[in-house]
């Protein structure tokens, strides 16, 4: 856990700590669940010794779950709202002779790009990749590739407006807000 980094009260579920990694100046807000691994004693084989990394400045809202078996990377300056789903893994159900609760999980590496924002309840699945600065509607089920500097929203997710060089947010804004330059960290 980074500088200046803490995990407010009451904390979530959390096991599989010697896995995760939190930068500094980061807030976990309450109730938030951090775990690896399907049960807290998997013996995980984790190139470079981190399963789900989490950047600076990042907050994290109340009542998200960041489950993962393979890799979560949310990237500096992202923040979430409240009862965000995270995960890296969900159930297979190729074998018909099988439950699906009881076949070995599918993974897929989920990375949330830098600056970005996950509405309340936005649900991120296995493999999905958000690019820098993205906003995610609320109640939105991202999967696949997000690119950079776009706004996305419903289920699955899509693009419901893009940052075009030249010409700005399209379609355009219904209302600009400016930021105050004393609440700009530099």
């Amino acid at each position: 856990m980074g500088h200046g980094s803490c995990i407010a009260f009451p904390p979530g579920a959390v096991f599989g700590e010697r896995l995760i990694s939190i930068g500094a100046s980061t807030l976990i807000g309450p109730n938030v669940s951090l775990a690896v691994g399907m049960h807290p004693d998997e013996p995980l084989q984790v190139p470079g010794g981190v399963v789900i990394r989490i950047g600076d400045r990042c907050v994290i809202g109340r009542g998200v779950s960041i489950i993962g078996r393979c890799s979560i990377e949310i990237e500096d300056d992202v923040t979430t709202g409240p009862n965000v789903y995270i995960t890296d893994h969900n159930h297979s159900y190729e074998d018909l002779t099988i439950p699906i609760g009881r076949q070995w999980p599918a993974e897929d590496p989920v990375r949330i790009g830098a600056g970005s924002w996950l509405g309340t309840g936005v649900v991120v699945l296995p493999g999905a990749t958000i690019g820098r600065h993205v906003t995610v509607a609320a109640g939105s089920v991202v999967r696949g590739t997000i690119p950079d500097r776009a706004v996305v929203a419903g289920v699955p997710a899509k693009i419901v407006r893009r940052h075009v060089d030249g010409e700005g947010w399209v379609p355009s804004l219904r209302r600009q807000v400016a930021t105050p330059d004393w609440w700009v960290v530099t």
